[in-house]
């Protein structure tokens, strides 16, 4: 029996920092690192409770990250049983050593329990676990001569239990506002993560598997928050390098690549945008932000034979949703540009039900919701997995 449960938790406000013990670190992503010791202080979320058996969780956060401080960011869950240790998601900066972050961006490896593990952004319960309520911990951490605080302006939760049996009908076409997204396309501008093939192969081999900050890139332009020529000169090339840019804020080096779900919303939050990770439950939602004119970035994997027009397979890529046609298939920008270096290929239309199906099937409607704080989103559904 399928079943599409999603509930999103967030706070925005009453960030209350408490002070902590100092705390010795040294980044094991760089050689020789010394230890070095950093100010602490902590805010731990209030319970979330979720209405289902949940089963995976992913935490994402909108913040800054001034020079010399950083971000640890925490998990647990409970069932029946209690609480989990306390895990980490990550160690997280919005810039790099080089931008002068103290840290190497990461998330950290063989976190396992015997109620799950992580899985690089997620929580993932063991078979025959699930979890009812979870909290997070946010740590700012600061190393001595910095002027400024970490500042966090978003904190939020999405936990899910996803299980789409393959032979379910597609969703019908939406009524009511949400039937507006038909016919509607939005003007996001389209970039080809395959111009950057063999380019910076440090972060993972170049354009390849640079899917998600591409993706990214073409959300921050359509809302205007793309990085400033001044910012992304060190590029040293005027192919997109505002592509380039979002690569190396988001790129996890302990995942080594740059598809961390939650790095790449939190890189919008650090633009200014409210930006977090959930999941939607089939296309009807997604067309309740199109109909409200905000664009999406989802993940989908498929065979050759399973998404007509997409000219490749994938086993995990991120796309975009920009728009639906008066039928109510899907319009996307797809950074693979069907596997062609052209902007000009970006521009894919996929049939509804093969999109559907490929989107909910492995990654159970996985979405960034990226959005200014003063244009409004659709009314959530009770059951409520966006906010």
């Amino acid at each position: 029996m399928s079943e599409r449960r999603a509930s999103l938790s967030v706070w925005e406000s009453g960030f209350e920092w408490a002070p902590g013990q100092d705390v010795r670190h040294a980044d094991a992503h760089v050689d020789g690192a010394p230890e070095r010791t950093y100010a602490a202080r902590s805010w731990t979320s209030p319970v979330a409770e979720v209405p289902f058996a949940a089963t995976e969780l992913i935490p994402s956060w909108n913040a800054r990250t001034p020079a010399g401080t950083w971000l640890c960011v925490e998990g647990r869950v409970a069932d029946d049983s209690g609480w989990t240790p306390w895990f980490v998601l990550a160690h997280w900066a919005e810039d790099d050593p080089e931008g002068g972050a103290p840290i190497t961006r990461t998330t950290v490896d063989d976190q396992r329990f015997d109620a799950g593990r992580v899985s690089t952004d997620t929580w993932r319960a063991a078979d025959g676990r699930t979890f009812d309520r979870w909290q997070v911990r946010v740590t700012a951490l600061t190393a001595a001569g910095a002027t400024e605080q970490p500042e966090l302006s978003l904190v939020a939760g999405s936990a899910s239990r996803f299980e789409i049996d393959p032979a379910e009908p597609t969703s019908p076409l939406s009524s009511g506002e949400a039937a507006a997204a038909y016919g509607t396309e939005i003007a996001v501008p389209p970039y080809s993560q395959r111009l950057h093939i063999d380019t910076f192969p440090q972060w993972n081999g170049g354009g390849q598997s640079w899917c998600s900050p591409t993706s990214m890139t073409m959300i921050l332009e359509h809302w205007d928050r793309g990085p400033c020529p001044e910012e992304h000169a060190w590029v040293g090339h005027d192919t997109d390098p505002q592509v380039v840019h979002g690569v190396r804020r988001v790129f996890d080096h302990r995942y080594e690549g740059a598809g961390n779900w939650a790095f790449n919303t939190a890189y919008a939050g650090a633009r200014g945008l409210r930006a977090y990770v959930t999941r939607l439950r089939d296309l009807t939602e997604a067309e309740a932000f199109v109909a409200a004119g905000v664009p999406l970035v989802v993940s989908v994997s498929f065979t050759q034979d399973e998404l007509d027009g997409a000219g490749y397979e994938t086993e995990g890529h991120l796309l975009t949703i920009v728009g639906f046609t008066a039928d109510g298939d899907v319009i996307s920008n797809d950074p693979n540009s069907h596997r062609t270096a052209s902007n000009e290929q970006v521009r894919s239309v996929f049939r509804r039900d093969q999109f559907e199906r490929v989107w909910l099937g492995d990654t159970g409607g996985l979405a960034y919701v990226v959005h200014p704080h003063d244009v409004a989103l659709p009314t959530a559904p009770a059951e409520a997995n966006w906010a």
